[in-house]
């Protein structure tokens, strides 16, 4: 009888000890782990999201495993999956394809892990929380500047990548400003056309390739980001009109910050990312402790309305590129300035 009742009871432990296996072991919520998938560390703007996102996240008492995607969406899928084997408490995700994701993020809630859009807005998928810019806001300051500086003319317009839901929102915002300019007959569309991947290279044949077509006869270049600015840019200097056509970014690169100063560049749309990288550490410990986050907007990914943080962009000219150095975003000596 003994040894009957010690055999169940060892039967008892082990099938307790195989169900408590199965549970995620998360972290406690005073030292939560966050997975911050990000799309590319090779671009400057997201290695200063992951420095400043890690700092705000480890004063909050959280560690950060960080994953880089190189712009490849089934590394990207994998690293997702990777973190969700790991068990962590929440994943910060900055989409390379932001409309491949909905099995992998249904994997994660499956296992009782928080998901939070970063940037880019995540689709058809139940993620929990957004947090970016206003992205039509953005797309509407650039075209607001070229207008500004090219009330008519011949226009051009270099969108991002088809993959990424934020280039949508850019264009909306753009042609929100540019529509009653184009209708009065003020503005002319040359042509659009979204540059894969978000590449300065691509973009570089684009302009060459329109510069061809129109005899060089173009007065303003709606470049989505300051990666894409720049290879427009190239492509206009090799024609001696670098500085004569005026061209918007986003991002506030370094290289783009010259740019406008230097004149080649009209305007790029600053995006503190100091504000947004803590933010999302912020927002994500929030969503891991079951503290409600302060929203101010839903978007529509289309599953679901998501919470969402919106953050507030601002235009840099030549007149007021020092907002950066004072904002300790770049210093003077970094911008050439004295």
């Amino acid at each position: 009888m003994s040894r009957f009742v010690t055999r169940r009871t060892v039967l008892a432990v082990l099938a307790t000890v195989s169900t408590l296996a199965a549970l995620p072991a998360f972290a406690s919520k005073d030292k939560p782990v966050i997975g911050f998938s990000i799309d590319d560390l090779r671009v400057e703007r997201w290695t200063r999201d992951r420095d400043y996102f890690v700092a705000a996240a480890k004063a909050l008492g959280a560690d950060v495993n960080v994953q880089s995607a190189d712009a490849n969406e089934q590394r990207q899928v994998s690293q997702i999956e990777n973190l969700i084997a790991k068990k962590v408490d929440v994943i910060v995700i900055v989409p390379f394809n932001s409309k491949v994701l909905t099995n992998t993020i249904k994997e994660a809630k499956k296992a009782g892990i928080k998901v939070v859009s970063y940037d880019r807005l995540i689709l058809n998928a139940d993620v929990d929380a957004y947090i970016s810019f206003d992205n039509e806001r953005v797309g509407a300051l650039q075209a607001e500047g070229i207008v500004k500086a090219v009330p008519k003319g011949n226009y051009y317009l270099l969108g991002g990548a088809p993959t990424d839901n934020n280039a949508k929102l850019l264009r909306a915002g753009q042609m929100s400003v540019l529509k009653p300019f184009v209708d009065k007959g003020d503005i002319k569309i040359l042509g659009d056309q979204w540059v894969k991947d978000w590449s300065p290279e691509e973009a570089l044949k684009i302009t060459e390739n329109v510069l061809t077509k129109n005899a060089n006869k173009i007065d303003a270049i709606i470049a989505s980001n300051d990666g894409t600015a720049g290879g427009a840019v190239q492509a206009l200097a090799a024609q001696k009109l670098a500085g004569k056509v005026a061209v918007s970014g986003q991002d506030a690169e370094l290289a783009a910050v010259k740019r406008v100063i230097a004149g080649t560049q009209t305007l790029t749309v600053y995006k503190p990312i100091r504000e947004i990288a803590a933010g999302a550490a912020k927002l994500a410990i929030q969503l891991v402790k079951g503290e409600k986050p302060a929203y101010n907007a839903q978007l529509d990914n289309g599953m679901k309305k998501v919470d969402s943080v919106l953050l507030t962009p601002t235009t840099i000219t030549k007149a007021n590129a020092e907002l950066l150095v004072t904002d300790k975003f770049f210093t003077k000596e970094q911008l050439g300035l004295k």
